[in-house]
Protein backbone atom coordinates (compact mmCIF):
# COMPACT_ATOMS: atom_id res chain seq x y z
CA UNK A 1 0.00 0.00 0.00
CA UNK A 2 1.45 3.47 -0.94
CA UNK A 3 2.07 5.75 1.53
CA UNK A 4 0.80 8.92 -0.28
CA UNK A 5 -2.75 10.08 -0.19
CA UNK A 6 -4.59 12.56 -2.32
CA UNK A 7 -7.59 15.21 -1.46
CA UNK A 8 -10.67 14.69 -3.76
CA UNK A 9 -10.95 16.39 -6.34
CA UNK A 10 -7.91 15.95 -8.36
CA UNK A 11 -8.83 18.34 -10.91
CA UNK A 12 -10.28 21.07 -8.84
CA UNK A 13 -12.26 23.39 -10.65
CA UNK A 14 -12.39 21.53 -14.44
CA UNK A 15 -15.06 20.70 -16.06
CA UNK A 16 -17.29 17.97 -15.41
CA UNK A 17 -18.55 14.67 -17.00
CA UNK A 18 -14.62 13.01 -17.22
CA UNK A 19 -14.15 10.26 -19.57
CA UNK A 20 -11.26 8.08 -19.12
CA UNK A 21 -8.74 5.46 -20.50
CA UNK A 22 -5.35 4.12 -20.18
CA UNK A 23 -3.00 2.98 -22.87
CA UNK A 24 0.28 1.21 -21.17
CA UNK A 25 1.43 3.08 -18.37
CA UNK A 26 -0.62 7.04 -19.44
CA UNK A 27 -3.69 7.59 -19.11
CA UNK A 28 -5.84 10.17 -20.67
CA UNK A 29 -8.97 12.23 -19.62
CA UNK A 30 -11.77 14.41 -21.46
CA UNK A 31 -13.98 16.63 -19.93
CA UNK A 32 -17.23 18.91 -20.80
CA UNK A 33 -16.32 22.37 -22.17
CA UNK A 34 -19.81 23.56 -23.13
CA UNK A 35 -19.71 27.03 -25.17
CA UNK A 36 -15.98 27.50 -24.71
CA UNK A 37 -13.39 27.10 -27.59
CA UNK A 38 -10.90 25.27 -28.15
CA UNK A 39 -13.52 22.44 -27.45
CA UNK A 40 -12.77 19.23 -25.50
CA UNK A 41 -9.99 19.66 -23.31
CA UNK A 42 -7.03 16.87 -23.48
CA UNK A 43 -5.48 15.58 -20.28
CA UNK A 44 -2.48 13.28 -19.64
CA UNK A 45 -1.49 11.64 -16.24
CA UNK A 46 1.02 8.72 -15.21
CA UNK A 47 -0.71 8.72 -11.58
CA UNK A 48 -4.09 9.20 -12.31
CA UNK A 49 -3.57 11.91 -9.47
CA UNK A 50 -1.52 14.89 -11.32
CA UNK A 51 -2.65 15.68 -14.54
CA UNK A 52 -1.42 18.04 -17.26
CA UNK A 53 -3.43 19.45 -20.42
CA UNK A 54 -2.21 18.22 -23.55
CA UNK A 55 -4.18 19.36 -26.29
CA UNK A 56 -7.94 19.86 -27.42
CA UNK A 57 -9.75 17.82 -29.97
CA UNK A 58 -11.23 20.92 -31.47
CA UNK A 59 -8.66 23.62 -32.01
CA UNK A 60 -10.02 24.34 -35.68
CA UNK A 61 -12.95 26.71 -34.99
CA UNK A 62 -14.17 26.17 -38.56
CA UNK A 63 -15.04 22.36 -37.20
CA UNK A 64 -17.81 22.90 -34.62
CA UNK A 65 -19.89 26.71 -34.51
CA UNK A 66 -20.53 27.78 -31.01
CA UNK A 67 -20.96 31.39 -31.85
CA UNK A 68 -25.18 31.57 -31.46
CA UNK A 69 -25.59 28.95 -28.72
CA UNK A 70 -27.24 29.80 -25.54
CA UNK A 71 -24.92 29.49 -22.29
CA UNK A 72 -23.94 26.19 -21.19
CA UNK A 73 -24.84 24.37 -24.62
CA UNK A 74 -22.13 23.43 -26.80
CA UNK A 75 -19.77 20.31 -26.04
CA UNK A 76 -21.66 17.69 -23.15
CA UNK A 77 -19.66 14.72 -21.57
CA UNK A 78 -17.00 13.98 -24.19
CA UNK A 79 -15.42 9.96 -24.21
CA UNK A 80 -12.06 8.86 -25.07
CA UNK A 81 -11.28 5.63 -26.11
CA UNK A 82 -8.34 3.68 -27.80
CA UNK A 83 -9.14 0.91 -30.21
CA UNK A 84 -6.71 -0.42 -33.07
CA UNK A 85 -3.89 2.15 -32.41
CA UNK A 86 -5.78 5.63 -32.57
CA UNK A 87 -7.58 7.59 -30.11
CA UNK A 88 -11.37 8.30 -30.50
CA UNK A 89 -13.29 10.94 -28.70
CA UNK A 90 -17.47 10.81 -28.78
CA UNK A 91 -19.44 13.71 -27.45
CA UNK A 92 -22.57 15.39 -28.17
CA UNK A 93 -22.89 18.81 -29.41
CA UNK A 94 -25.93 20.08 -27.61
CA UNK A 95 -27.66 23.05 -30.14
CA UNK A 96 -30.71 25.20 -30.05
CA UNK A 97 -33.98 24.00 -28.09
CA UNK A 98 -33.94 20.14 -28.47
CA UNK A 99 -31.62 19.84 -31.00
CA UNK A 100 -28.33 18.01 -30.66
CA UNK A 101 -25.73 15.79 -32.79
CA UNK A 102 -23.43 13.22 -31.40
CA UNK A 103 -20.28 13.44 -32.89
CA UNK A 104 -16.79 11.58 -33.77
CA UNK A 105 -13.23 12.53 -33.98
CA UNK A 106 -10.06 10.39 -33.89
CA UNK A 107 -6.40 10.95 -33.93
CA UNK A 108 -3.13 8.51 -33.90
CA UNK A 109 -2.01 10.83 -30.95
CA UNK A 110 -3.89 11.56 -27.85
CA UNK A 111 -3.21 15.68 -27.93
CA UNK A 112 -4.38 15.70 -31.62
CA UNK A 113 -4.51 16.93 -33.92
CA UNK A 114 -7.80 15.09 -34.40
CA UNK A 115 -10.00 14.92 -37.82
CA UNK A 116 -13.14 16.68 -38.18
CA UNK A 117 -15.88 15.52 -36.68
CA UNK A 118 -18.49 13.60 -38.18
CA UNK A 119 -22.34 13.26 -36.60
CA UNK A 120 -23.34 10.13 -36.00
CA UNK A 121 -26.90 10.90 -34.71
CA UNK A 122 -29.09 13.18 -33.77
CA UNK A 123 -30.99 11.82 -30.89
CA UNK A 124 -29.94 11.42 -27.40
CA UNK A 125 -26.92 12.66 -25.18
CA UNK A 126 -23.19 11.52 -23.63
CA UNK A 127 -21.76 8.95 -26.50
CA UNK A 128 -19.10 6.88 -25.47
CA UNK A 129 -17.44 3.56 -27.77
CA UNK A 130 -17.74 -0.11 -26.82
CA UNK A 131 -15.95 -2.36 -29.10
CA UNK A 132 -16.54 -6.49 -28.35
CA UNK A 133 -14.06 -9.02 -28.08
CA UNK A 134 -15.29 -9.92 -32.15
CA UNK A 135 -14.10 -6.05 -32.82
CA UNK A 136 -17.80 -4.80 -33.47
CA UNK A 137 -17.82 -1.49 -32.70
CA UNK A 138 -20.90 0.36 -30.63
CA UNK A 139 -21.92 3.54 -29.71
CA UNK A 140 -23.55 3.67 -26.57
CA UNK A 141 -25.56 6.75 -25.52
CA UNK A 142 -27.75 7.92 -23.20
CA UNK A 143 -31.87 9.14 -23.53
CA UNK A 144 -34.29 7.82 -21.03
CA UNK A 145 -31.44 5.26 -20.30
CA UNK A 146 -28.36 3.29 -21.74
CA UNK A 147 -29.01 2.47 -25.76
CA UNK A 148 -27.02 0.49 -28.17
CA UNK A 149 -26.08 1.83 -31.93
CA UNK A 150 -23.79 -0.23 -34.22
CA UNK A 151 -21.09 1.19 -35.85
CA UNK A 152 -19.49 1.05 -39.77
CA UNK A 153 -15.72 -0.39 -39.42
CA UNK A 154 -14.25 2.67 -39.45
CA UNK A 155 -16.27 4.03 -36.85
CA UNK A 156 -18.07 7.24 -38.55
CA UNK A 157 -21.59 6.22 -39.33
CA UNK A 158 -24.21 4.24 -37.48
CA UNK A 159 -25.68 0.76 -38.97
CA UNK A 160 -29.51 0.17 -38.58
CA UNK A 161 -31.70 1.19 -35.25
CA UNK A 162 -30.58 1.75 -31.46
CA UNK A 163 -31.52 -0.40 -28.81
CA UNK A 164 -32.79 0.13 -25.35
CA UNK A 165 -30.51 -1.92 -23.29
CA UNK A 166 -31.29 -0.84 -19.51
CA UNK A 167 -33.57 1.94 -18.71
CA UNK A 168 -32.12 2.28 -15.43
CA UNK A 169 -33.24 2.02 -11.96
CA UNK A 170 -35.81 4.67 -12.29
CA UNK A 171 -34.20 7.83 -10.98
CA UNK A 172 -34.58 10.81 -13.06
CA UNK A 173 -32.57 11.80 -16.34
CA UNK A 174 -30.61 8.35 -16.93
CA UNK A 175 -27.61 9.30 -19.29
CA UNK A 176 -23.85 9.49 -19.36
CA UNK A 177 -23.82 5.35 -20.01
CA UNK A 178 -20.21 3.68 -20.46
CA UNK A 179 -20.30 -0.71 -21.13
CA UNK A 180 -17.41 -2.47 -20.08
CA UNK A 181 -17.11 -6.39 -20.55
CA UNK A 182 -15.47 -8.27 -17.40
CA UNK A 183 -15.31 -11.87 -16.65
CA UNK A 184 -18.00 -12.92 -19.14
CA UNK A 185 -20.42 -10.14 -18.16
CA UNK A 186 -21.35 -6.79 -19.95
CA UNK A 187 -22.00 -4.25 -17.20
CA UNK A 188 -23.66 -0.55 -17.55
CA UNK A 189 -22.33 2.15 -15.98
CA UNK A 190 -24.98 4.94 -15.72
CA UNK A 191 -25.75 8.26 -14.46
CA UNK A 192 -29.19 8.95 -12.75
CA UNK A 193 -30.60 11.59 -10.99
CA UNK A 194 -29.96 14.66 -12.55
CA UNK A 195 -26.69 16.69 -12.38
CA UNK A 196 -27.97 18.43 -8.53
CA UNK A 197 -27.81 16.96 -5.46
CA UNK A 198 -28.85 13.35 -5.70
CA UNK A 199 -26.52 12.70 -8.55
CA UNK A 200 -25.48 9.30 -8.32
CA UNK A 201 -24.16 6.22 -10.24
CA UNK A 202 -25.97 2.87 -10.62
CA UNK A 203 -25.03 -0.21 -12.28
CA UNK A 204 -26.33 -3.14 -14.29
CA UNK A 205 -25.01 -6.59 -15.84
CA UNK A 206 -25.83 -8.99 -18.63
CA UNK A 207 -24.32 -12.09 -20.21
CA UNK A 208 -26.14 -11.04 -23.28
CA UNK A 209 -24.57 -7.33 -25.03
CA UNK A 210 -28.52 -7.11 -26.17
CA UNK A 211 -29.88 -7.96 -22.50
CA UNK A 212 -31.88 -8.55 -20.22
CA UNK A 213 -29.83 -6.50 -17.91
CA UNK A 214 -30.22 -6.77 -13.97
CA UNK A 215 -29.89 -4.61 -11.91
CA UNK A 216 -27.09 -4.27 -9.02
CA UNK A 217 -28.47 -4.88 -5.63
CA UNK A 218 -26.28 -2.35 -4.14
CA UNK A 219 -27.27 0.44 -6.52
CA UNK A 220 -26.73 3.40 -6.48
CA UNK A 221 -23.00 2.32 -6.37
CA UNK A 222 -21.52 6.35 -5.80
CA UNK A 223 -23.47 8.57 -4.83
CA UNK A 224 -23.72 11.59 -1.41
CA UNK A 225 -26.15 10.43 1.43
CA UNK A 226 -24.43 12.73 3.86
CA UNK A 227 -25.97 16.39 3.11
CA UNK A 228 -23.40 18.01 5.37
CA UNK A 229 -20.33 16.67 3.29
CA UNK A 230 -18.30 19.00 1.81
CA UNK A 231 -18.11 16.79 -1.79
CA UNK A 232 -21.78 16.81 -3.00
CA UNK A 233 -23.20 16.26 -6.54
CA UNK A 234 -21.21 13.01 -6.91
CA UNK A 235 -22.07 10.92 -9.91
CA UNK A 236 -21.63 10.35 -13.97
CA UNK A 237 -18.55 8.08 -13.47
CA UNK A 238 -16.22 6.06 -15.73
CA UNK A 239 -13.75 2.88 -14.16
CA UNK A 240 -10.31 2.70 -15.90
CA UNK A 241 -7.92 -0.54 -14.54
CA UNK A 242 -4.21 0.36 -13.67
CA UNK A 243 -1.87 -1.61 -15.52
CA UNK A 244 -1.35 -3.93 -11.92
CA UNK A 245 -4.92 -4.93 -11.92
CA UNK A 246 -6.62 -2.21 -9.45
CA UNK A 247 -9.71 -0.25 -10.38
CA UNK A 248 -10.81 3.06 -10.00
CA UNK A 249 -13.20 5.52 -10.98
CA UNK A 250 -13.55 8.92 -11.96
CA UNK A 251 -16.69 10.81 -11.64
CA UNK A 252 -18.17 14.69 -11.30
CA UNK A 253 -19.02 15.87 -7.59
CA UNK A 254 -19.32 19.75 -6.39
CA UNK A 255 -17.80 21.71 -3.82
CA UNK A 256 -20.74 24.12 -2.45
CA UNK A 257 -20.01 27.39 -0.71
CA UNK A 258 -22.20 29.30 1.86
CA UNK A 259 -24.78 26.21 1.43
CA UNK A 260 -25.37 25.24 -1.52
CA UNK A 261 -23.81 27.34 -4.35
CA UNK A 262 -20.73 25.56 -6.39
CA UNK A 263 -18.89 28.30 -7.88
CA UNK A 264 -16.64 26.20 -9.16
CA UNK A 265 -18.39 23.92 -11.06
CA UNK A 266 -18.43 20.12 -11.01
CA UNK A 267 -14.98 19.25 -10.81
CA UNK A 268 -13.58 15.69 -11.06
CA UNK A 269 -12.55 12.98 -8.45
CA UNK A 270 -11.30 9.94 -7.77
CA UNK A 271 -12.00 6.76 -5.62
CA UNK A 272 -11.15 3.20 -5.26
CA UNK A 273 -13.34 0.36 -7.11
CA UNK A 274 -13.71 -2.74 -4.96
CA UNK A 275 -15.05 -5.84 -6.94
CA UNK A 276 -17.11 -8.28 -4.78
CA UNK A 277 -16.88 -12.12 -4.65
CA UNK A 278 -20.71 -12.17 -6.89
CA UNK A 279 -19.05 -10.13 -9.71
CA UNK A 280 -20.91 -6.71 -8.92
CA UNK A 281 -18.24 -3.71 -7.76
CA UNK A 282 -18.72 -0.92 -4.98
CA UNK A 283 -16.71 2.57 -4.69
CA UNK A 284 -14.66 3.63 -2.14
CA UNK A 285 -16.25 0.17 0.00
CA UNK A 286 -19.78 2.04 -0.22
CA UNK A 287 -18.86 5.10 1.84
CA UNK A 288 -19.57 7.79 -0.83
CA UNK A 289 -17.25 10.09 -2.42
CA UNK A 290 -13.72 10.61 -0.06
CA UNK A 291 -11.96 13.87 1.02
CA UNK A 292 -8.58 11.90 1.45
CA UNK A 293 -7.49 8.82 0.08
CA UNK A 294 -4.90 6.37 -0.11
CA UNK A 295 -3.09 7.49 -3.84
CA UNK A 296 -2.80 4.52 -6.27
CA UNK A 297 0.09 2.05 -6.73
CA UNK A 298 1.28 3.73 -8.97
CA UNK A 299 5.15 6.19 -9.63
CA UNK A 300 3.79 9.72 -9.05
CA UNK A 301 4.48 12.35 -11.80
CA UNK A 302 4.28 15.66 -10.93
CA UNK A 303 3.88 18.66 -13.68
CA UNK A 304 4.75 21.91 -13.05
CA UNK A 305 2.06 24.52 -12.45
CA UNK A 306 1.63 27.37 -14.58
CA UNK A 307 1.26 30.40 -12.51
CA UNK A 308 2.35 33.54 -14.14
CA UNK A 309 1.21 33.73 -18.33
CA UNK A 310 4.02 36.16 -19.95
CA UNK A 311 2.34 35.80 -23.85
CA UNK A 312 5.51 35.17 -25.21
CA UNK A 313 4.42 32.26 -26.98
CA UNK A 314 3.11 31.53 -30.59
CA UNK A 315 -0.08 30.45 -28.91
CA UNK A 316 -2.51 31.11 -25.88
CA UNK A 317 -1.29 28.36 -23.56
CA UNK A 318 -3.22 25.35 -23.35
CA UNK A 319 -5.33 26.29 -20.12
CA UNK A 320 -6.86 29.63 -21.96
CA UNK A 321 -10.23 29.52 -23.84
CA UNK A 322 -12.73 32.06 -25.54
CA UNK A 323 -16.14 32.69 -24.82
CA UNK A 324 -17.37 30.68 -27.71
CA UNK A 325 -15.77 30.91 -31.21
CA UNK A 326 -12.88 32.87 -31.55
CA UNK A 327 -13.13 35.92 -34.17
CA UNK A 328 -9.28 35.82 -34.92
CA UNK A 329 -9.21 39.58 -36.61
CA UNK A 330 -9.54 40.88 -32.77
CA UNK A 331 -6.35 39.37 -31.10
CA UNK A 332 -2.90 38.68 -32.13
CA UNK A 333 0.02 37.19 -30.09
CA UNK A 334 2.30 38.61 -32.73
CA UNK A 335 1.09 42.69 -33.25
CA UNK A 336 3.49 43.12 -29.83
CA UNK A 337 5.58 40.31 -29.44
CA UNK A 338 5.90 39.22 -25.52
CA UNK A 339 1.92 40.69 -25.17
CA UNK A 340 -1.46 39.07 -25.87
CA UNK A 341 -3.15 42.09 -27.70
CA UNK A 342 -6.88 42.24 -27.83
CA UNK A 343 -9.16 44.95 -29.97
CA UNK A 344 -12.18 46.32 -29.03
CA UNK A 345 -14.13 46.07 -31.96
CA UNK A 346 -17.11 43.72 -30.97
CA UNK A 347 -20.12 43.36 -28.12
CA UNK A 348 -20.22 43.69 -25.22
CA UNK A 349 -19.92 40.56 -22.69
CA UNK A 350 -23.21 40.43 -21.37
CA UNK A 351 -24.15 39.32 -25.02
CA UNK A 352 -23.50 36.06 -26.88
CA UNK A 353 -21.97 37.88 -29.63
CA UNK A 354 -18.88 39.01 -27.68
CA UNK A 355 -15.49 37.75 -28.89
CA UNK A 356 -13.04 38.70 -26.66
CA UNK A 357 -13.57 37.04 -23.32
CA UNK A 358 -10.36 34.97 -22.79
CA UNK A 359 -10.14 32.70 -19.47
CA UNK A 360 -8.76 30.28 -17.50
CA UNK A 361 -10.33 27.86 -14.87
CA UNK A 362 -11.02 29.02 -11.55
CA UNK A 363 -9.22 26.52 -9.50
CA UNK A 364 -9.82 27.07 -6.19
CA UNK A 365 -12.18 29.32 -3.04
CA UNK A 366 -9.28 31.40 -2.09
CA UNK A 367 -6.96 32.95 -4.69
CA UNK A 368 -5.29 35.62 -5.97
CA UNK A 369 -5.24 36.85 -9.47
CA UNK A 370 -3.51 40.18 -11.31
CA UNK A 371 -2.22 41.20 -14.78
CA UNK A 372 -0.62 43.85 -16.40
CA UNK A 373 -2.56 46.16 -19.35
CA UNK A 374 -1.52 48.76 -21.20
CA UNK A 375 -4.64 50.50 -22.58
CA UNK A 376 -5.56 53.76 -24.46
CA UNK A 377 -9.35 54.37 -24.15
CA UNK A 378 -10.64 57.34 -26.19
CA UNK A 379 -14.00 56.61 -27.30
CA UNK A 380 -17.18 56.46 -24.74
CA UNK A 381 -17.85 52.57 -24.53
CA UNK A 382 -13.90 51.25 -24.95
CA UNK A 383 -12.98 49.15 -21.86
CA UNK A 384 -11.08 46.40 -21.39
CA UNK A 385 -9.93 44.70 -18.04
CA UNK A 386 -9.87 42.07 -15.47
CA UNK A 387 -13.38 39.40 -15.55
CA UNK A 388 -14.69 37.05 -13.35
CA UNK A 389 -16.68 35.22 -15.73
CA UNK A 390 -19.73 32.64 -15.20
CA UNK A 391 -21.34 33.41 -18.40
CA UNK A 392 -22.93 35.93 -20.20
CA UNK A 393 -25.70 36.41 -17.32
CA UNK A 394 -23.48 36.83 -14.47
CA UNK A 395 -19.66 38.26 -13.97
CA UNK A 396 -18.02 40.63 -12.37
CA UNK A 397 -15.28 42.78 -14.37
CA UNK A 398 -13.22 45.73 -13.44
CA UNK A 399 -12.15 47.65 -15.97
CA UNK A 400 -10.57 50.64 -17.59
CA UNK A 401 -12.78 52.48 -19.93
CA UNK A 402 -13.43 55.51 -21.62
CA UNK A 403 -17.01 57.24 -20.45
CA UNK A 404 -16.50 61.04 -21.16
CA UNK A 405 -13.34 60.69 -19.22
CA UNK A 406 -10.92 57.56 -18.33
CA UNK A 407 -12.46 56.13 -15.56
CA UNK A 408 -11.78 52.47 -13.59
CA UNK A 409 -15.02 50.42 -13.18
CA UNK A 410 -16.23 48.02 -11.07
CA UNK A 411 -19.60 46.16 -12.72
CA UNK A 412 -21.46 43.69 -11.43
CA UNK A 413 -24.16 41.49 -13.71
CA UNK A 414 -26.19 39.22 -11.30
CA UNK A 415 -28.70 36.92 -12.84
CA UNK A 416 -28.84 38.99 -16.15
CA UNK A 417 -29.17 42.49 -13.85
CA UNK A 418 -26.29 44.82 -14.11
CA UNK A 419 -24.84 47.28 -12.06
CA UNK A 420 -21.89 49.31 -11.07
CA UNK A 421 -20.44 49.00 -7.99
CA UNK A 422 -17.79 51.52 -7.86
CA UNK A 423 -16.22 54.08 -9.74
CA UNK A 424 -13.29 55.99 -9.68
CA UNK A 425 -12.35 58.73 -12.12
CA UNK A 426 -8.17 58.50 -12.46
CA UNK A 427 -5.94 60.69 -14.57
CA UNK A 428 -4.41 58.00 -16.27
CA UNK A 429 -1.39 59.23 -18.93
CA UNK A 430 -0.89 58.30 -22.47
CA UNK A 431 0.81 54.78 -22.42
CA UNK A 432 0.50 54.06 -18.50
CA UNK A 433 0.83 50.76 -17.69
CA UNK A 434 -2.06 49.53 -15.20
CA UNK A 435 -2.65 46.53 -13.27
CA UNK A 436 -5.89 44.65 -12.18
CA UNK A 437 -6.20 42.55 -9.08
CA UNK A 438 -8.56 40.65 -7.43
CA UNK A 439 -8.49 38.47 -4.02
CA UNK A 440 -11.44 35.68 -3.34
CA UNK A 441 -11.49 34.52 -0.58
CA UNK A 442 -14.82 32.03 -0.68
CA UNK A 443 -17.91 34.01 -1.00
CA UNK A 444 -15.86 37.23 -0.83
CA UNK A 445 -14.05 39.28 -4.05
CA UNK A 446 -12.17 42.32 -3.44
CA UNK A 447 -10.74 44.28 -6.26
CA UNK A 448 -7.50 46.73 -6.72
CA UNK A 449 -5.58 48.46 -9.14
CA UNK A 450 -2.08 49.65 -9.26
CA UNK A 451 0.15 51.98 -11.32
CA UNK A 452 3.45 50.09 -10.42
CA UNK A 453 2.59 47.01 -9.00
CA UNK A 454 3.86 47.68 -5.23
CA UNK A 455 1.44 50.10 -4.23
CA UNK A 456 -2.21 48.97 -4.75
CA UNK A 457 -5.61 51.44 -4.51
CA UNK A 458 -8.76 49.68 -3.45
CA UNK A 459 -11.92 49.81 -5.81
CA UNK A 460 -14.43 47.47 -4.02
CA UNK A 461 -15.64 44.50 -2.88
CA UNK A 462 -18.46 41.86 -3.47
CA UNK A 463 -19.80 40.40 0.16
CA UNK A 464 -21.11 37.49 -1.58
CA UNK A 465 -20.41 36.27 -4.94
CA UNK A 466 -22.27 33.10 -5.04
CA UNK A 467 -24.09 33.87 -7.99
CA UNK A 468 -21.09 33.17 -9.57
CA UNK A 469 -21.98 29.74 -9.65
CA UNK A 470 -24.72 26.81 -11.15
CA UNK A 471 -26.95 27.49 -9.07
CA UNK A 472 -26.34 31.13 -8.93
CA UNK A 473 -27.69 31.95 -12.51
CA UNK A 474 -31.03 30.76 -11.82
CA UNK A 475 -31.81 28.16 -15.09
CA UNK A 476 -31.52 24.86 -14.94
CA UNK A 477 -29.27 24.57 -17.84
CA UNK A 478 -25.97 26.07 -16.10
CA UNK A 479 -23.22 23.68 -16.05
CA UNK A 480 -19.89 25.60 -16.45
CA UNK A 481 -18.66 27.14 -13.43
CA UNK A 482 -16.72 30.34 -12.71
CA UNK A 483 -13.66 31.17 -14.44
CA UNK A 484 -11.17 34.12 -14.49
CA UNK A 485 -9.22 36.02 -17.21
CA UNK A 486 -9.29 39.08 -19.86
CA UNK A 487 -11.98 40.85 -21.79
CA UNK A 488 -11.70 44.10 -24.19
CA UNK A 489 -14.93 45.82 -25.73
CA UNK A 490 -16.74 48.94 -27.28
CA UNK A 491 -19.91 48.02 -25.81
CA UNK A 492 -21.72 47.10 -28.79
CA UNK A 493 -20.18 50.73 -30.76
CA UNK A 494 -17.94 48.85 -33.31
CA UNK A 495 -14.85 51.09 -32.49
CA UNK A 496 -11.48 49.59 -32.64
CA UNK A 497 -8.86 50.01 -30.03
CA UNK A 498 -5.90 47.83 -28.79
CA UNK A 499 -5.74 46.69 -25.46
CA UNK A 500 -1.82 44.85 -24.52
CA UNK A 501 -1.99 42.24 -21.63
CA UNK A 502 1.81 41.81 -20.57
CA UNK A 503 1.04 38.32 -18.10
CA UNK A 504 -1.66 37.29 -16.08
CA UNK A 505 -0.76 36.06 -12.81
CA UNK A 506 -2.80 33.41 -10.77
CA UNK A 507 -2.06 31.70 -7.77
CA UNK A 508 -3.42 29.94 -4.37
Amino acid sequence: MTNRTYSNPIRPGFHPDPSIVRVNDDYYMVNSTFQFFPAIIISHSRDLVNWEIIGHAINDSSYIKLTDLPDSYGIWAPDISYHNGAFYIFATLRLHGSGRQNIMMTSKRPEGPYSKPVVINEEGLDPSLFVDNDGTAYMVFGGGGARLQRLNEDLTAAVGDPLLLWPGTGKASPEGPHLLKKDGYYYIILAEGGTEYGHCVSVARSKSLTGPYEACPGNPVLTQSDPTAAIQRAGHGKPVQTQHGDWWIVYLAGRPIGGSYCVLGRETCLDPVQWTEDGWFRVNDGKGPSMVQQAPELEETLFPSIDTDDFNGERLPLHWQFARNPDDSLWSLTERPGHLRLWTGDADIDSIDSRNVIVRRERHHRYMASLKMEFQPERNGEQAGLVCYYDTRCFVKLCLLYDDGLKIRLVERRASISRCLQEKVVPVGSGKELYFKVLVNRENRSFYYSRDNRVWEYVGTIEDAQFLSDEGTQEKKAFTGTMVGIYATSSGTGSRAAADFDWFHYEC
